[in-house]
This record gives structure tokens, C-alpha cells and sequence, in this order.
């Protein structure tokens, strides 16, 4: 049972392992574990699905096993920018 959250800016899910797409599994987005449950963080920026028509180098570093850091970078940019915006 996957229960969707849609909030400025992204939509927050919270679902059980079995149920986590590869891109959250990979932890190319925001990802905690809270017991049983994850709590999955998807901004906006970030297209519900991978772009098939072109495969740039940004797109590759994205797939890579690595690439928690990469989107908790993004995040905090994603919130920085939010907070910016939210300040003027």
C-alpha cells in the first residue's frame, strides 16, 4: 500500500520495501527508513520517469550505484533554491 502525499514542489510517499521503484532503491532520490516503512522524497525536478530519448553524461552519473550523495545534493539544492524564493 503506497500512500502519496502531493506537496509544493514534490511528492512524499511512503511505502513498503517490496514496493520501492529501482530508482528509489538506488537511492537516486531522497530515501529513510523508518522500521518497515520508507519515506521517499520526489521533487519535481526529478521526472517520475527516466528520459529514454537521449543518454547524456548527467543522465548516466544518475544511474550509477553511487548516486545517494548525487540526490540528497540535489535535494538540498532543490531546498535552498525554495527557501531563497521564500526569503525575497
Amino acid at each position: 500500500m503506497t500512500i502519496k502525499i502531493r506537496l509544493p514542489g514534490g511528492v512524499l510517499k511512503v511505502k513498503q520495501r517490496h514496493e520501492l521503484r529501482r530508482r528509489e532503491h538506488k537511492g537516486e532520490v531522497p530515501v529513510w527508513q523508518f522500521g518497515k516503512y520508507f519515506v521517499i522524497w520526489w521533487p519535481s525536478t526529478i521526472p517520475d520517469r527516466p528520459s529514454k530519448s537521449s543518454n547524456t553524461n548527467e543522465e548516466l552519473e544518475m544511474n550509477l550505484p553511487s548516486t545517494g550523495e548525487k540526490a540528497r545534493k540535489l535535494y538540498a539544492s532543490w531546498l535552498c533554491e525554495s527557501d531563497c524564493r521564500g526569503a525575497h
